[in-house]
């Protein structure tokens, strides 16, 4: 059985950084809330018209294809994880293949909405295709372009301070030898999936709650994806509970992690490294806490960028072997968690 290596990573951020400071002149926040709450001091925005979702992930999907030292039409599979595509179809993965110039291949890309959990979903898929031989070198990219959906004033302070731009890439290639992608876990539960949301634009018609969003009467044909109301009280931003994504999160980090080490025989003791996604800098703290982890061994960067959901761990752990923090050998732990619920883990012998 083949295992899965990563052999090249990339990433990509905006050159606009956009400081607690600059928000305070949108709504009514400051540096010390902002920074209280999530141990976020700034984070990069694309530039409109100019960078997308789907721009980004092309620049880190080439670093991370020429740190393998391959070229594009090497790879034979695209995965693509986001919450924040170009499009509403098609997805993001076909305009990263025509980006990389490699539409004559013909390659299969397949896009991923777990959110948050996007990319560990991602990586568990890559690592399955590998395994059985299907594809040798596959292409996993996580991008978000957050900036082009938030709420700028104080009603969206909550969610609009948290999140920022960027993308991240790995490249997997099937190896006979040991080591690389250990095990992966994936979980769900939609008991709650109303707590972190983008309910509008959307086709529910208001199927999942009684809230008014200005749908026509039944007999009228169309009118539900968009309404005039929707526009008018701001109902078609992201929703997020904070209180009930904290709680949630802290503990189901802890237990997929656990499981993974529990899975190969392995303890917290021997985790070297541990790459979160980077949702809340306390959620971080507490998970690190909570695996008697000390801080040479997990590695953080929301301070800088804030939440950039699926994007988040591929830019961490990429940032992460630029400043020599993984060697050969070490056991890197990966774990996320996001709307759905869905959450992940994975263990990789680097």
């Amino acid at each position: 059985m083949f295992h899965s290596k990563i052999i090249g990573l990339g990433h990509y951020l905006p050159d606009q950084v956009i400081t607690n400071d600059d928000l305070a002149g949108h709504m009514d926040t400051s540096d010390e809330w902002i920074t209280e709450r999530t141990g976020i001091k700034e984070r990069r925005y694309g530039v409109k018209h100019k960078e997308t979702t789907s721009s980004m992930g092309t620049e880190a999907a080439r670093t991370a294809i020429a740190n393998a030292g391959l070229q594009p039409d090497d790879i034979d599979f695209i995965i693509f994880a986001t919450l924040s595509p170009d499009y509403y179809f098609p997805g993001c993965g076909v305009l990263l293949q025509r980006a990389l110039g490699i539409t004559n291949t013909e390659i299969g890309a397949l896009d991923i909405r777990n959110q948050c959990s996007g990319f560990i979903y991602g990586l568990s898929v890559a690592d399955q295709f590998i395994k059985t031989g299907m594809y040798k070198n596959i292409l996993l990219v996580g991008a978000e372009m957050h900036s082009m959906g938030l709420d700028f004033t104080t009603r969206g302070r909550g969610v609009s301070v948290i999140f920022g731009d960027g993308a991240g890439a790995v490249v997997l290639q099937a190896s006979e030898d040991e080591g690389g992608i250990l095990t992966t876990h994936l979980h769900s539960d939609g008991t709650h999936a109303e707590e972190l949301t983008m309910i509008n634009f959307g086709s529910h018609g208001g199927y999942h709650d009684e809230v008014d969003y200005g749908f026509p009467k039944e007999e009228t044909l169309g009118g539900i994806f968009v309404t005039q109301k929707m526009l008018d009280d701001g109902l078609v931003f992201p929703y997020m509970n904070g209180q009930v994504v904290f709680k949630k999160a802290v503990v189901k980090f802890v237990e997929v992690i656990e499981e993974a080490l529990h899975e190969t025989g392995l303890s917290q003791e021997d985790i070297n490294m541990f790459i979160p996604h980077q949702a809340n800098l306390r959620i971080s703290q507490f998970v690190q806490k909570r695996l008697g982890l000390s801080d040479d061994k997990v590695f953080n960067n929301i301070q800088k960028y804030g939440n950039t959901t699926a994007a988040s761990i591929p830019i961490a752990l990429s940032e992460a072997v630029e400043a020599g923090k993984l060697k050969s050998g070490d056991l890197l732990c990966l774990a996320a968690f996001g709307s759905g619920f869905t959450w992940g883990s994975a263990l990789v012998r680097w």
